[in-house]
């Protein structure tokens, strides 16, 4: 499956905005540098340094703070944001749940292992006992005609490496 990178930089700084290097090499680094900061129009980010249009949390608070507090109407919001709509009703929902918090960009993908799961990992380790000699790429095809799913050969490689690192109990279970 192909995949789209897309690489984002500005041609000139913004206009009135200092760039400190060690802060946006920590943005990026946490996810959370706001990669469209030249649509943030509202005036303390203009006008304050305290105000950074690159730091995706503050601009979410700022945002639904603007909507809350001095009773922006949403479209507005969303335009000196720049957030859509539907952006915002999530963004203020999550604020409202989970406080400033939950305003920091979460971790895509899959939270745990969901093609190389216990059974699928236990197939694996029964072809092994049967066959030591089975290399990570033959096992991954025997998996895919047995699960029908794709599992990366380092992927088992990882998981196996793993299996051995665990330390065993005193009582031997």
């Amino acid at each position: 499956m192909a995949r789209n990178v897309y690489i984002f930089y500005l041609a000139q700084p913004l206009q009135g905005v200092q760039m400190d290097q060690n802060k946006m090499e920590t943005l990026k680094k946490m996810d959370c540098m706001n990669r469209h900061a030249q649509k943030v129009k509202d005036e303390l980010f203009e006008r304050n340094d305290f105000f950074d249009p690159f730091d995706i949390v503050q601009v979410k608070y700022e945002m639904v703070r603007r909507k809350k507090v001095d009773g922006w109407a949403v479209t507005k919001a969303c335009a000196t944001f720049g957030f859509s709509r539907p952006s915002f009703y999530e963004i203020q929902d999550s604020f409202d749940k989970g406080g400033i918090v939950a305003l920091t960009p979460m971790k895509r993908g899959p939270k745990k292992a969901h093609k190389l799961n216990e059974k699928t990992l236990a197939f694996i380790q029964q072809r092994i006992e049967r066959d030591v000699t089975l290399k990570p790429a033959k096992l991954a095809l025997l998996a895919q005609e047995e699960f029908g799913v794709h599992i990366h050969p380092r992927s088992i490689e990882r998981a196996l490496s793993a299996k051995k690192k665990k330390p065993h109990s005193r009582d031997g279970k």
